[in-house]
């Protein structure tokens, strides 16, 4: 089964978001490894990765090394009235609907060549389209289940929270609030469970720049979105598009001086799946061995025992304990061995809550 997290990509037409999207899947985890899984177009799965795990690989003498991936979905670009069913709308809102969270892609930049949709470059002017189209999809669907809830609530006391929580969204969504903004009590939240509000997922922007603000990438485009965002609660990635094709175009061992040679220490892609994954609360544990050292995703929280079921049900079933080893003490005593030795290898119980980075040997009936 695939635990592949999916994150949609939007921004208005000429932002740069396909440029982004190629660059980010033009290095993407190759489709046959992922039975069942066809891929469209638009969607490419992309490996998170990680230095730790070509680390232990060594240590370990491991054949392959598997990385965590991250699923992410090019989204046909919005315009004004998406909501309404203009432009590719319909198919947009579906779009989003599926995945866990969003990228948006921004343009920071001016350029003779390259037309801005509204005419100028306004980044804020342009979250706000986007934005809006989410809240009237958003508002569409209270609109046409609240009447029904309320009408079974009549009958049905345990629906009281949900009736409470749609209204509270339509006000907060006619007041031009995303709903990632609203507060809502616990039992609020569960009875919004069935209903997949667009403006509830969370927000990454990604400020395009152009190649003349490599490499601090800063410009009051920038600091505008920056502000907006922070007023939500949202993160900024400032990027350069254009630059990011290049270095996609690189082989892999040239990647690194070329970044260096711009004074930059990541690509901006890196540090876009890196953000990605930390906004959909997500780690990963590692195993490591001859046959191969792998990356586990799991959500902040998960205990030991359903950690071991995201390798195999029957390790959960059989679940006797996990022989944990953090990340710093395997490579400091050179193994499991070594770490033993000194006395850093934990066994720890099925309610342990698993830390990013922890190396763990599940044991099992």
């Amino acid at each position: 089964m695939s635990t592949s997290l999916s994150v949609g990509i939007v921004g208005l037409p000429n932002v740069g978001k396909s440029t982004l999207f190629n660059a980010l899947t033009s290095n993407q985890a190759a489709a046959s490894n992922y039975p069942f899984c066809t891929i469209d177009p638009n969607v490419g799965i992309v490996d998170v990765v990680d230095d730790r795990l070509d680390r232990l690989s060594v240590l370990s003498n491991s054949k392959k090394i598997i990385y965590a991936n991250m699923q992410f979905v090019d989204i046909a670009g919005i315009v004004e009235g998406a909501s309404k069913g203009e432009g590719l709308g319909n198919k947009f809102l579906a779009n989003i609907r599926e995945t866990d969270a969003i990228v948006h892609v921004v343009r920071c930049f001016e350029s003779d060549d390259i037309v801005h949709v509204a005419g100028k470059v306004d980044p804020i002017h342009d979250i706000e389209i986007i934005n809006m189209e989410l809240r009237l999809a958003d508002l569409q669907m209270v609109e046409n289940v609240l009447g029904r809830v309320e009408k079974q609530a009549k009958t049905k006391k345990e629906l009281a929270p949900a009736v409470e929580g749609l209204k509270k969204a339509m006000a907060h969504l006619n007041d031009n609030k995303p709903i990632r903004t609203l507060e809502l009590t616990e039992e609020e939240k569960i009875g919004l469970q069935p209903y997949p509000f667009l403006s509830a997922k969370k927000v990454l922007y990604v400020t395009n720049v152009s190649e003349e603000e490599i490499p601090a990438m800063d410009n009051e485009y920038v600091r505008k979105v920056k502000a907006y965002a922070e007023a939500e609660g949202n993160a900024v990635i400032p990027v350069c598009a254009k630059l990011e094709e290049e270095i996609a175009q690189l082989p892999l061992a040239e990647r690194k001086e070329f970044l260096q040679s711009l004074g930059l220490e990541q690509s901006g892609l890196e540090r876009l799946i890196k953000a990605s994954f930390g906004m959909l609360g997500l780690l990963t544990y590692l195993t490591t061995g001859e046959i191969e050292t792998r990356a586990w995703t799991i959500t902040e929280g998960t205990n030991a025992a359903e950690a071991a079921g995201k390798i195999h049900s029957d390790i959960q079933k059989g679940f006797i304990k996990a022989e944990v080893v953090a990340f710093e003490d395997m490579m400091a005593y050179k193994g499991r061995g070594g770490a033993r030795e000194q006395g850093k290898v934990r066994a720890e119980g099925r309610d342990y809550i698993v830390k990013d980075g922890d190396v763990i040997l599940f044991m099992h009936h």
